[in-house]
């Protein structure tokens, strides 16, 4: 459990985190803004959890995350400047031709761990990760995100199949389960429900919680049970804290002009100062 202070720093840190992902993304010319922001909440409690090293970040030690919504960038490359993997020059760099940090993040960036963005396939690399530890010996965990609308490739379900199999209890799978995607919402485009009962069908324990919360979120992922690999089915907000954008699917991939920009930190600023 967090106590009341870390809670409000996480919060302070994530308000943060968002006003600077849409700052990216407006400077970058675009970026898939939607699924950034559903995103935060998450990244921010990871990275605070997680064991990772930035002047190592090959440490033996460390805790694997793959983002497999490869796409929603632009969050993921700030988490990494805040620890230190990336420098305000990096960023100041996003979108530019031959720049270190694209439009998917790649194994060239201090601290990313696997080449992702084509949907459906990092939930399979995580497995793989998490099947190679486990069978050598060691206590590593394995954290992926996934978003919801990409649970429509079934490559995803093989893999779940094989973690069930092979029993892997150092698995952690978090759905960003926002209910939208770039072509409505989905349901209408390939239902989900009952993703929780799904989940368990293929051999996970599953949780259901609200994405948000970060003493909910830290409690998941503190959650173990011995050979069952984890789901975290994490309900969360499309595009939350940029208010024109909240739960719209047109805010998949947008730039925000610079009037809404100017709002969402106006809000932070706002938000910030009543957590204070």
């Amino acid at each position: 459990m967090l106590n009341s202070q870390q809670i409000k720093n996480l919060k302070i840190q994530a308000s943060e985190i968002c006003e600077k992902t849409v700052e990216l993304i407006c400077s970058g010319g675009g970026g898939h803004i939607g699924g950034d922001l559903s995103e935060v909440d998450i990244l921010t409690s990871l990275f605070k959890y997680m064991k990772h090293d930035p002047e190592n970040p090959e440490w033996a030690d460390r805790d694997y995350f793959i983002l497999s919504k490869g796409h929603s960038a632009e969050a993921y490359y700030i988490l990494l400047s805040e620890y230190g993997y990336l420098t305000e020059e990096n960023l100041g760099n996003f979108g530019n031709f031959g720049a270190l940090l694209g439009g998917h993040p790649s194994k060239k960036i201090p601290g990313v761990e696997a080449n992702t963005g084509s949907l459906g396939h990092g939930l399979g690399l995580a497995t793989g990760i998490a099947l190679a530890l486990k069978k050598n010996n060691k206590k590593n965990r394995v954290f992926v995100l996934t978003g919801d609308g990409e649970l429509g490739e079934g490559s995803n379900w093989e893999a779940l199949m094989s973690a069930s199999k092979y029993k892997l209890d150092n698995l952690t799978w978090i759905v960003d389960r926002n209910f939208l995607q770039i072509s409505g919402t989905t349901e209408e485009v390939m239902p989900l429900e009952n993703l929780k009962n799904k989940a368990e069908a293929f051999g996970f324990k599953a949780l259901d919680i609200n994405g948000h919360d970060f003493d909910q979120i830290f409690t998941a992922l503190d959650t173990r049970v011995e050979n069952y690999p984890i789901c975290i089915i994490a309900n969360t907000i499309k595009g939350k804290g940029l208010a024109c954008a909240e739960n719209k699917a047109e805010w998949h991939h947008k730039t925000p002009t610079p009037e809404q920009l100017a709002e969402l930190k106006k809000d932070m600023a706002a938000y910030r100062e009543a957590l204070v």
